[in-house]
């Protein structure tokens, strides 16, 4: 699983160097897919109930599933929230990204630190015997101290030789409440964070979930090995 966790990044972090002004997210996807393939590594999403990409990008109030598309030309200032997964040797890796279209304004900066923030705020309650519950909560607080919401309609998961398994791994909750963690569980956690209220709807493209007040969202993931001395990050 660390070797898929790395694969992941490697794409992500080669997508993340392609983002600016000009480029359109088909682009971006073309960059991911051909990398896969020199790789020799399966992309997690492309065919997935029908997904049609290797990549997820979510531009703006999109908060995940945005299908890339030639018709979508990246401009300054926005945000592109980039999802990527792969399958190596069986295992699966899943992480995701947002990143800044040049220079972007205070408040969405602020949003995507709150974001990142309360991921890593996740991952280091993550030890056995820690619940659900506390990895919620952790990234909720983060989120709403700086006045933004927790989307309610996604969640993270476990993961292993499937994308999704068991346990669903919410963005919210009580601290202490829910399964226990226990070592050699894998879970991907992935906090998507709205500078507006949570809710959230489906585009008819029957994909693509957009913020339900046109606010700005922003999402990120690792997958993350718990341990006996606590959490592994395997996205790094």
């Amino acid at each position: 699983m660390r070797r898929a966790g790395q694969v992941t990044r490697e794409v992500l972090e080669l997508v993340r160097g392609l983002v600016k002004p000009g480029v359109t997210t088909l682009d971006l996807e073309k960059a991911a897919e051909a990398r896969c393939k020199e790789l020799g590594v399966k992309p997690a999403f492309k065919g997935y109930h029908g997904y049609p990409c290797c990549l997820c990008t979510s531009v703006n109030s999109e908060v995940v599933h945005g299908i890339p598309s030639a018709k979508r030309v990246l401009k300054e200032g926005e945000v592109v929230s980039v999802d990527f997964g792969a399958f190596v040797d069986g295992y699966c890796g899943d992480s995701a990204i947002t990143v800044p279209v040049g220079q972007i304004d205070p408040q969405t900066a602020r949003l995507l630190k709150a974001t990142e923030a309360s991921l890593l705020a996740a991952i280091a309650v993550v030890k056995p015997g820690a619940t659900l519950g506390d990895v919620g909560w952790a990234v909720q607080k983060v989120v709403e101290a700086e006045g933004f919401s927790v989307v309610r309609d996604f969640v993270g998961h476990g993961i292993g030789t499937h994308m999704h398994e068991d346990p669903q791994v919410p963005n919210f909750g009580v601290a202490g409440r829910g399964m226990k963690l226990r070592a050699g569980m894998v879970i991907a956690i992935e906090p998507m964070v709205n500078a507006g209220h949570h809710d959230v709807v489906v585009l008819p493209d029957g994909w693509t979930a957009v913020t339900a007040d046109g606010s700005m969202s922003a999402h990120f993931e690792h997958t993350v090995a718990v341990t006996a001395t606590g959490a592994r990050i395997l996205t790094e």
